[in-house]
């Protein structure tokens, strides 16, 4: 096979640092020995969590089989050799920071952000005291405000200059300067105004490495804290007391970790998940010995300092997840911290030099990056994480969702949004108070779809690297990014994309032939997310099909069950016997079928919930099954009274989630189909993978015409009602699923077809949403084989 040249010029600038050459094994035998799971699957969400190999696992189940492991707080043999193994697992982590077991303490948590809550709860807090931390700080760090303010201290948000370029501007501290926002303070009512009777303490925190940005603080920011040697414009809070500085490493770490013997921070919280994937749920926070004693309130415990570190750990340790952390440092210490950071650098350096080289065919750039001073400048302070926004070549951007769904798509999994990391993302996107104040006031909130909100972007695209990561890897990315987001010449064969991308759900399909359109099935759909029954004609009611949606499963504790979450939903069937009064549902899973009354006693319509213990079977979980009674009928807004996802913000509704019909053409599943066999995809069976409409789950499938003229259906008329057309119907992963012989299979088909001729402004469309104009009669009714007249005006 020839070489592939891109990787050859990618080896010529990176060759030195990129794949190991020193180690026992190079990245591409590790990825092929010990990452076998990842396949075709390009993960680049390190900074989220790194992934754990397979080696390190055999060797973590062997030793739990090979050894005894007791509770530590006993004299017995096997609790001896947890407390050795824990003492052990202590130095380890020490050594990792190159911190002297004389000078610093390891305290075992449950994660980086308990850590932090330790700091937050134990700091000798007086209403003397500052906290002081960068606008780059995760949310679990911004947390420690609130047990600040709660004391009476002041918090204030700062951002400091020229960090990254400290050692090379200048050889003096001088180079750094805090710029303040406005300072924190709680009223009377709600601090306790604690007095400080001696010393005045004050803390100061920032990220080894921005988890928004990438971007690596220079750690001689420790000492120009501690020595007061930086420049501040404006009036400061408070000039007096000490200052003890807090590393967040929990990012930084994976590749940089801080040399607490150079620079000597009082704090510094990890995660382990973060440096080797496995185990989750623990943590450590290391602590200057002086400053642990600072910390604490009770006199007493000045007596027995040798325990210091069982004095903040909660109860029994995780002594089993401490024994697995020597396995972890093993891979690390292997590899070596340093080549892992050139290894992983190298990669991002090549991520963001493509992305800036990016130009659309009228030379407009196509990606923004955040965290780079200049971005024609790469800065040597940038750990593995790029992170970014994309435009079109009208200058508009492109929302991260979009981006999120379509590399999902892809096989590529990166991350999207604001990282729990607000002030970055506020101060990267520049994003004004008044900007955040009016999102959430429109309903923003995170983890929705609102990517683009008054034409800026609420949220960032990031891709991230971790030991395991290769040049393959990289290269998909920016493959995707090209073939999906660059506008190239009319040569190109990128350019069907876009033209397909400017298509208009409201206008496209208009055909100057007169064409005739029938109804061909009509489905209900009783209990949400359940399977639903096709019938030859059924009723109308004020919120559509008769009894569609009607019902809902709500899990125990409230949360409502949806194919998203519980994809087996999908194996529920269901049925209305009109003349029996009656709902029938049953599964492959339960042995008896449920049948439920239409009109429910008063007793239960006071309740408006059942108990369904079968459906606890089919789904594999306890639950209730809740009604939506006519009074009851809902219009669809967000919670805080705006308009949320949902369209038919003014029509009585059941449980659906954005209006009362969703229609799907007979002709524009067939075209679908033929663009899926011309591509040759074969579901998990190697079968070609052919869709009908029912994986659309609609309630009307019309047939007649061209494949997507129902795109241009301003309204239309069935028998005797009208209808009025609220646009094309946003489609999500969830038609990815289909079941068989009562197993339910996923794959990124149809919505990696449909995304390459059907997206719209961030959105996959197919099908349209419908919603009754005329007040429904009590002898409406809806009938297979009725003509259908659209308006396309």
């Amino acid at each position: 096979m020839a070489a592939d040249p891109e990787k050859q010029r990618f080896l010529k600038q990176f060759g030195k640092d990129y794949g190991y050459p020193n180690a026992p094994k190079n990245v591409d035998q590790i990825r092929a020995t010990e990452f076998k799971r990842l396949n075709d699957v390009a993960y680049l969400d390190h900074a989220g969590a790194t992934l754990y190999s397979e080696s390190q696992m055999e060797h973590i189940f062997k030793d739990l089989n090979s050894n005894l492991y007791g509770n530590p707080h006993s004299q017995s043999n096997c609790s001896l050799t947890t407390s050795d193994i824990v003492g052990d697992a202590r130095r380890q982590v020490l050594n990792y920071f190159n911190a002297s077991p004389g000078e610093y303490k390891c305290i075992f948590t449950s994660g980086a952000t308990a850590a932090l809550k330790l700091v937050g709860e134990t700091f000798p807090w007086s209403s003397e005291s500052t906290f002081m931390y960068t606008m780059e700080n995760h949310n679990s760090v911004l947390g420690i405000r609130e047990y600040a303010l709660h004391e009476g201290a002041a918090a204030i948000a700062v951002d400091v200059e020229d960090v990254a370029d400290l050692d090379r501007r200048c050889s003096g501290n001088s180079a750094i300067k805090v710029i303040p926002h406005r300072v924190q303070r709680r009223g009377e009512a709600g601090c306790r105004r604690k007095q400080q009777t001696s010393d005045t303490y004050n803390l100061f925190a920032f990220p080894s490495e921005c988890n928004f940005s990438g971007l690596r603080f220079n750690l001689d920011l420790v000492n120009v804290i501690k020595e007061d040697s930086y420049e501040m414009p404006g009036t400061f809070p408070n000039n007096s007391g000490s200052w003890m500085v807090l590393i967040d490493a929990a990012k930084g770490s994976a590749t940089a970790p801080p040399d607490l013997s150079k620079h000597k921070a009082d704090f510094v919280v990890v995660s382990f998940y973060k440096l080797f994937g496995y185990p989750t749920g623990i943590g450590a926070l290391i602590a200057r010995n002086g400053t642990v004693a600072a910390s604490i309130a009770d006199i007493d415990f000045y007596k027995r300092r040798d325990g210091i570190e069982e004095y903040f750990e909660d109860g029994t340790l995780s002594f089993v997840s401490i024994a697995s952390l020597h396995h972890g440092f093993k891979i690390l210490n292997a590899l070596t911290v340093s080549a892992i950071s050139r290894h992983t650098t190298s990669l991002a350096t090549y991520v963001r030099n493509a992305l800036l080289n990016l130009r659309h065919v009228n030379e407009t750039r196509v990606c923004t990056l955040y965290g780079l001073k200049d971005p024609e400048s790469l800065c040597n302070e940038m750990g593995p994480t790029v992170s970014f926004n994309l435009k079109g070549p009208d200058g508009s951007w492109f929302g991260y969702r979009e981006v999120e769904k379509l590399a999902s798509l892809s096989n590529i999994q990166l991350r999207a949004g604001c990282f729990c990391n607000p002030g970055a993302c506020a101060k990267h996107l520049a994003l004004s108070h008044s900007d955040i104040i009016s999102n959430v006031e429109a309903g923003h909130v995170c983890w929705d779809d609102h990517d683009i909100m008054h034409g800026k972007p609420t949220g960032a695209v990031r891709v991230s690297f971790g030991y395991m990561s290769t040049y393959e890897d990289a290269r998909k990315f920016l493959k995707f990014i090209e073939s999906s987001f660059v506008l190239l010449p009319p040569q190109s064969k990128h350019l069907d994309l876009f033209r397909a991308k400017s298509f208009d759900p409201a206008i496209e399909g208009v055909e100057t032939v007169q064409m005739r359109y029938f109804l061909k099935s009509i489905i209900v759909y009783p209990i949400k997310s359940c399977a639903g029954f096709s019938v030859e004609s059924w009723p109308l009611s004020r919120t559509g099909l008769l009894y569609d949606r009607e019902w809902l499963l709500k899990s125990l504790s409230g949360e409502i069950l949806t194919q998203k979450k519980v994809p087996e939903l999908g194996l529920i069937s269901t049925l209305v016997d009109i003349k029996l009064g009656k709902l029938l549902v049953w599964s492959p899973r339960c042995k008896e079928k449920l049948q439920i009354e239409l009109k429910p006693d008063q007793c239960t319509a006071e309740r408006e919930v059942m108990e369904i213990y079968c459906q606890s079977n089919a789904v594999g979980q306890p639950c209730t099954l809740v009604r939506s009674y006519d009074s009851q009928n809902r219009r669809c807004s967000s919670r805080n009274g705006r308009v949320g996802m949902c369209r038919d913000v003014e029509t009585r509704l059941n449980f659906v989630n954005e209006a009362q019909f969703l229609l799907i053409s007979e002709e524009s599943v067939a075209d679908l189909n033929n663009r899926l066999r011309s591509k040759l995809h074969n579901d998990s069976n190697g079968h070609p993978i052919e869709v009908t409409p029912m994986r659309f789950r609609p309630n009307l499938v019309v047939s007649g015409g061209k494949p997507s003229a129902e795109d241009g259906w301003r309204s239309l008329k069935i028998g005797e009602t009208n209808f009025m057309s609220l646009g094309g119907c946003n489609r999500c992963q969830m038609i990815n699923m289909t079941s068989k012989g009562g197993t339910v299979y996923r794959s990124n088909e149809p919505l990696a077809t449909l995304a390459s001729y059907r997206r719209l402004k961030g959105k996959i469309y197919f099908g349209i949403l419908l919603k009754l104009c005329d007040s429904v009669e009590q002898d409406a009714w809806l009938r297979v084989g009725q003509e259908i007249l659209p308006n396309m005006d």
